[in-house]
């Protein structure tokens, strides 16, 4: 699926959303699509598969953040409601990798480009998150590499 694609399917899935009267997969997509379309205007073109999906991370990751704020303050209800929002945006998500295939991976591109010390990190990280495309998270891949490089 491209980013056209995808942004066309979060549109469609937000009309069906508000014909449907879905309260919280309308509030989740249109929050979703407005930090698309900013993203969009900063750069002033059409975004990338890739960059839609750093879009749909970036926003779980909030969601995330918001479910610890929420259990700080003993607000139950908030953390269930990011809980709920997560669900939704992981919906647009490719699947993710398992440990066993992040790891094949890493060593993949430690092989690939010889690296042997955790100096080398960042050469492996700069080649290493293209090839992931979303199905991992920036520090479970840090963490992987990390721990092979030691």
């Amino acid at each position: 699926m491209n980013a056209m694609e995808m942004k066309l399917r979060l549109e469609s899935d937000l009309k069906d959303a508000l014909r449907a009267g879905d309260s919280l997969w309308k509030n989740t997509l249109r929050l979703a699509l407005s930090s698309i379309r900013l993203a969009e205007i900063d750069r002033g073109s059409q975004l990338e598969d890739s960059a839609v999906i750093a879009i749909l991370q970036k926003e779980i990751k909030a969601r995330h953040e918001a479910i610890e704020d929420a259990q700080r303050a003993g607000r139950p209800e908030l953390e269930e409601a990011a809980q709920a929002e997560i669900k939704v945006l992981q919906v647009y998500l490719p699947q993710a990798l398992s440990p066993e295939e992040l790891e094949a991976q890493a060593k993949q591109v430690i092989a690939e480009l010889g690296a042997t010390s955790p100096r080398e990190m960042g050469q492996v990280m700069k080649a290493l998150l293209p090839r992931l495309a979303g199905r991992a998270t920036g520090d479970q891949v840090s963490q992987v590499v990390r721990k092979l490089l030691q």
